[in-house]
């Protein structure tokens, strides 16, 4: 079995999500139908859910990891609502940290929660270094490396973030 986890932008553009979804169909394939992949995800907006649809449609299993206690109810806006409550009810594993509110220390305990389970971990990045405010995907790859967990960068020629236009 291998445990590939996700961290990624959630900024993705509209043309950028299907770039993204056929890299990480891609990258899956070797494990599809194998019944040897369990994808462990937040499934947050953007790159967390399109590799968990990719994790299902590969025929794997799905880990959900929600940050904080609160995070369904005050982080998942209503355009991402649907989706993530699909994905929430096709894993196998809903694993809700302890923490009352998604802040940023919520979400670095839940990047490692996904580094302690995962063999590998795939960044949907653009390559940016860290912020400076911690939890981000740029850190998470850093934590992975440190920890020698390889790492899969996935960041389609074309690919951009609403936020660098």
């Amino acid at each position: 079995m291998t445990t590939i986890a996700v961290t990624g932008h959630m900024d993705l553009t509209g043309d950028t999500i299907p770039l993204v979804r056929a890299a990480l169909d891609d990258l899956l394939m070797p494990y599809a139908d194998g019944g040897d992949l369990v994808g462990v995800s937040c499934i947050a907006t953007g790159a967390d859910s399109l590799f968990a649809e990719a994790v299902l449609a590969a025929g794997g299993r799905l880990t959900v990891v929600l940050p904080s206690r609160d995070y369904r109810r005050t982080k998942v806006k209503p355009d991402h609502a649907a989706l993530f409550d699909r994905l929430a009810e096709a894993a196998d594993e809903v694993l809700v940290l302890p923490n009352d509110t998604a802040d940023r220390h919520a979400y670095e305990a839940a990047n490692a929660v996904l580094l302690q389970r995962a063999d590998r971990l795939v960044a949907v990045w653009n390559g940016e270094p860290p912020s400076g405010k911690g939890g981000g995907t740029a850190d998470t790859v850093l934590e992975a490396q440190a920890a020698g967990i390889p790492v899969d960068v996935v960041w389609p020629a074309g690919a951009t973030r609403r936020s660098a236009e």
